[in-house]
């Protein structure tokens, strides 16, 4: 026996005798070279002492190498996702309710995972399919001695002894061929399973990927397709059914032998009963429950969300803040307008209804149910841009109020208007002279609002939409002028009912908000839920956070009222039952696009009616075609209230009683309620203060009557081409009297009772020319005060003719710059340069 000294001795020794005898055999070596070389036997005797001691450890290493590949095979076998399958693209309502569904890209129905499954259907499903499914890690072997005894009983494979585990591993796996092979891998996946999943997650993967018949996978949609119910609801015998169709779901098919699978089900119902986890009358109930016939429809109540949310969102499982009664309401009353609109050609329209507190969308209807493919019926009108019409005139209201432009009754003119060649005319021909603003807005009279337009500024007006939210000015404001109010500009109905929706936001929190305001109540509608929030910080109206006083919104909604209601809705006010509602319609032109928005403190109605290509349809209009359909779907929601009044926004204001203007030193006064942003608007101008003869049939002056024998009485009087055709409307209209023959004629041009209508400003003329060289005339027309007055026309100094009652002339000026005289006969004088320009038709 060597000690350990010893050997190191033996070795120190060996290694001296070496060195000593390579000196003897070259004494010339390099000392570094020697030195080298017995470093190298020495790590040569190390190398075959490591040799020798693998050859001890061998079987050891082989056994913790194979089991570190083992264990790294083992936690990393199960690949995450489990299972790489498509999904099924489903939207649900506020609780869960199913709206819509969309196949998955292999043809199968198959829902998302769910969260959790109900209790109906997790009992039937532990009893029939694992019992022991909560006490065992993956495998039971109990489970699987009881299958081998019956397979080997029976001849054949009657069970297979797997765990819901081991199921759920089948099926990630492809459901491959059974087999031992196949059943051990998956018996040590199935551990592998219970490691990474809780028992909660694991019964969710069966229940989201168990085959039930057909194209039919999972639970939910096995559910809808066979029942037309939420998992939720299932009673025991279609829970029991489906815990048992996955066992054999080719049973479920019609012709097939469904005795079976009925008798299946009845089994496992007993089973149920026997256990206690039912009572004899409820499984007795169950069992005498017929088996679904051929599988149902899944619902389509919101396809067009559906695209909508899984382009915006990217979700498989949207839960919307639909309300799943009304949204099916909705889409009855749009069916049933659809069927009659068609008649007219027109096929699409698309509806809106939102919460005006939260700003949620409560029912969506992206186009007529029923429109089919050669109609658009794909395509999601509420966010197509389409011509916006008249619809946005009510934003101009209010803002003007803000501005104080006008007040609510201020006179708006109404007149025959060329504006830099721009000339606007009403949908229903003809003129009022001067209407009252609110008047204006609740006939969607269109000139008075471009007259409107041009004071409060279209850049400033562009401005103002954009920041509301109206996304679909693409252009700069010079792009669209005027015509922004008349539907020069395209707009979305999404984009619309959310800038109405924050109008009645900001008026429905004005009491509650002692008189402050919140910026983040003006914001856009939400097709998801929309959680409660307190107001950050609550300020004043200022430059900086301005958009419509509280006092505006409520002048807008109150004109709004006024709009006259469709059908048997006009007699509204006799009804103590009826709701009031501020709304609004609209009209492209061309007849292609028809709107109306509707508002209470509760509720926001959009509609929109049209054909999703553009073309236009006679009887396409706003009050025809969608004021209908609005009105109809207010029938379908609950009751609703009116707006507080804003009286801390509001102000007592002396106007004049007949032109609704700040009331001046001569008019008719009336005290009312006005906005408070709207005391600084113009002071009426209108009235004068005219001197009369005792009869007060004609004007006097100091210069030919006494002062004694003048009256001073104030007279309404509008400019002549105003009162032309204001009188027609209004005949108690007093005209001024004319001068006193005594007193000789008007000495001023400014009290000219003459006033032109066309040609209107420094003008020019477009004068088409047919291809025979042939012109066509000019229709020249002018308006005088008095009724049976005599006017002379002249062009370049020439006498052309003489007119009286009716004022009208059709001339043929040559090309060039003209000058066109009118005289009456009184000797009052008019003239107008114009500019004639030949254009040759094409």
């Amino acid at each position: 026996m060597y000690t350990n000294n010893s050997r190191g001795n033996e070795k120190k020794s060996k290694k001296s005798l070496i060195c000593r005898a390579m000196n003897r055999v070259n004494p010339f070596l390099p000392r570094f070279i020697l030195s080298f070389s017995a470093v190298a036997i020495e790590r040569f005797q190390l190398i075959k002492s490591l040799i020798i001691n693998y050859q001890q450890v061998k079987p050891l290493a082989i056994s913790v190498a194979t089991g570190l590949a083992f264990l790294t095979w083992y936690g990393l076998s199960l690949p995450r996702p489990l299972f790489k399958v498509s999904i099924s693209q489903v939207v649900e309502d506020a609780r869960g309710e199913l709206l819509s569904a969309r196949i998955a890209a292999d043809g199968q129905w198959r829902f998302p995972s769910p969260d959790s499954i109900p209790l109906v259907y997790h009992d039937a499903l532990i009893e029939f399919e694992d019992r022991h499914f909560y006490h065992h890690q993956g495998v039971d072997p109990l489970a699987l001695l009881r299958a081998t005894f019956q397979n080997l009983n029976r001849g054949s494979i009657v069970s297979g002894g797997s765990t819901i585990s081991m199921q759920v591993i089948r099926m990630a796996r492809g459901n491959r061929s059974r087999s031992i092979i196949q059943k051990v891998i998956e018996a040590i996946l199935a551990t592998r399973l219970e490691f990474g999943y809780s028992k909660k997650q694991i019964l969710n993967l069966y229940a989201a990927n168990a085959p039930f018949g057909g194209n039919v996978v999972g639970l939910e949609a096995a559910s809808w397709r066979y029942f037309g119910k939420s998992p939720a609801f299932l009673s025991w015998a279609e829970g029991a059914l489906l815990a048992v169709l996955p066992n054999s779901p080719a049973l479920i098919h019609p012709g097939r032998n469904r005795n079976v699978l009925l008798l299946k089900r009845n089994k496992l119902l007993d089973r149920l009963a026997l256990r206690g986890v039912i009572d004899r009358t409820t499984c007795d109930l169950a069992k005498s429950e017929s088996l679904p016939e051929a599988p149902l429809p899944l619902p389509r109540l919101a396809p067009h969300l559906l695209d909508r949310a899984n382009k915006e969102k990217g979700q498989l499982r949207l839960r919307s803040s639909l309300q799943l009664g009304l949204q099916e309401s909705v889409m009855a009353v749009a069916q049933r307008h659809q069927q009659v609109l068609q008649f007219s050609q027109i096929h699409n329209l698309a509806i809106l209804v939102a919460d005006v507190r939260s700003g949620e969308v409560l029912a969506y209807v992206g186009n007529a149910p029923q429109a089919g493919a050669e109609h658009g019926e794909q395509v999601d009108i509420i966010t197509a841009p389409r011509s916006s019409g008249s619809i946005l005139k009510p934003f101009l209201f209010g803002l003007a109020l803000n501005d104080a432009i006008v007040l609510p009754n201020s006179l708006l003119p109404d007149v025959p208007m060329n504006i830099n060649g721009y000339r606007p005319e009403n949908y229903q021909d003809g003129y009022d002279g001067l209407v009252p603003a609110s008047e204006a807005l609740s006939r969607s009279l269109n000139i008075p609002f471009v007259d409107l337009l041009r004071q409060y500024d279209f850049s400033r007006f562009h401005y103002q939409l954009k920041k509301m939210g109206m996304s679909t000015l693409s252009q700069p404001p010079g792009h669209y002028g005027l015509s922004l109010i008349l539907g020069g500009a395209e707009t979305k109905l999404w984009d619309l009912c959310g800038m109405y929706a924050s109008m009645a936001r900001v008026l429905g929190h004005y009491a509650g908000y002692s008189g402050r305001y919140d910026p983040d109540d003006y914001h856009g509608l939400s097709y998801t839920p929309v959680p409660a929030q307190r107001p950050k910080k609550l300020m004043e109206l200022s430059a900086e956070a301005e958009f419509f006083s509280a006092g505006a919104i409520w002048a807008t909604f109150e004109a709004m009222q006024e709009v006259q209601r469709p059908g048997t809705e006009g007699e509204w006010r006799q009804f103590s039952t009826s709701r009031r509602v501020a709304w609004k319609t609209g009209t492209s032109f061309g007849f292609r696009d028809a709107w109306a928005i509707g508002i209470t403190p509760e509720y926001l109605v959009g509609v929109w009616v049209g054909n999703a290509d553009g073309e236009g349809r006679p009887g396409l209009v706003g009050t025809l075609a969608a004021a209908p359909l609005l009105f109809d779907v207010f029938g379908t929601l609950p009751s609703t209230t009116w707006f507080n009044c804003p009286y801390d926004d509001l102000a007592k204001a002396e106007v004049c009683a007949q032109t609704g203007f700040r009331a001046g030193q001569n008019c008719p006064s009336d005290t009312i309620l006005v906005p408070k942003k709207a005391l600084n608007s113009p002071v009426c101008t209108f009235h004068q203060l005219v001197h009369l003869d005792r009869s007060e049939k004609y004007q006097v002056n100091a210069q030919c009557f006494l002062p004694a024998q003048i009256v001073h009485r104030p007279w309404l009087v509008f400019p002549p081409l105003e009162e032309f055709y204001y009188r027609q409307r209004h005949p108690e209209y007093a005209i001024l009297p004319p001068l006193h023959p005594d007193c000789g004629a008007q000495a001023s041009s400014e009290s000219s009772p003459m006033q032109l209508i066309y040609p209107r400003q420094v003008s020019r003329i477009f004068v088409p020319v047919d291809l025979d060289g042939s012109k066509s005339k000019t229709i020249f027309q002018v308006a005088h005060r008095r009724a049976k007055a005599k006017i002379h026309w002249h062009i370049d100094q020439e006498y052309i003719g003489t007119t009286q009652t009716f004022h009208q002339f059709a001339l043929e000026p040559p090309a060039g710059k003209h000058l066109l005289t009118l005289v009456d006969e009184t000797g009052n004088r008019l003239e107008q340069k114009f500019e004639i320009i030949l254009k040759k038709k094409r």
